[in-house]
């Protein structure tokens, strides 16, 4: 019987789960995700220093151990989760254009940032305590990531009104009051709920939210921002 070629060799996946060719296998990924989104709620609700492996692994069905063979130590998992949440909110700062219609593009602006905010709740309340922790984490991430996809769109909101077709404001805390309203409507979602006389805040009181953030950067841009 013939032995395998080394080609044939190179590609069989790896007992770590990679394909020496291909890298990551389907079902690590999977299984790198599930864990992901598991450490997330966790780490969103004790924080950093409050949140356990055990308290992890309970909520992914992972034990300790099998933890540690995806993720060498807490550390690197939060790490691991805070890359997830930047990658996905990033996605939702690139959309702006100088050459597309500022009144569609702002419009789809704040409800992508809705949206992100309402589909990734607990990413959202995780960035918040790694802010109010004084991002120990995630300052680089914010200095060398957030800081020029910001810029950028502050650029463009600055073509924008040279053109005429927005008024002129400070477009940088333009951009901080978009970020805190939308993420303040997930972070502060039970006091919001419980004001209202509700166990939760529904799909309308987000509508409603939106439909009044839309009105005010409208009047404050001076443009006609209605659907």
């Amino acid at each position: 019987m013939s032995s395998a070629s080394p080609s044939s060799a190179a590609s069989a996946d790896s007992p770590s789960g990679y394909s020496l060719l291909r890298g990551p296998s389907a079902a690590r990924l999977r299984k790198q995700n599930h864990i992901l989104a598991c450490a997330e709620e966790v780490f969103a609700r004790d924080g950093f220093e409050g949140a356990s492996l055990e308290a992890i692994g309970a909520a992914s069905g992972f034990s300790r151990h099998n933890l540690l063979y995806y993720y060498p130590c807490k550390e690197a998992l939060y790490q691991a989760v805070l890359e997830s949440l930047l990658d996905d909110w990033l996605v939702h700062m690139t959309n702006l254009s100088k050459d597309g219609d500022p009144r569609q593009q702002i419009r789809e602006y704040i409800r992508a940032k809705f949206a992100f905010s309402r589909n990734r709740p607990f990413a959202s309340q995780l960035f918040t305590k790694e802010m109010i922790a004084g991002a120990p984490f995630a300052g680089g991430a914010v200095r060398e990531r957030i800081a020029p996809l910001l810029a950028a769109n502050v650029a463009v909101f600055e073509y924008w009104a040279a053109q005429g077709l927005i008024a002129r404001v400070d477009f940088t805390h333009l951009m901080f009051t978009i970020w805190a309203l939308t993420q303040g409507y997930v972070d502060q979602r039970t006091q919001f709920a419980l004001l209202l006389g509700q166990n939760q805040l529904e799909t309308a009181d987000y509508l409603a939210a939106e439909t009044l953030l839309v009105q005010m950067i409208a009047a404050t841009l001076r443009i006609d921002l209605a659907d």
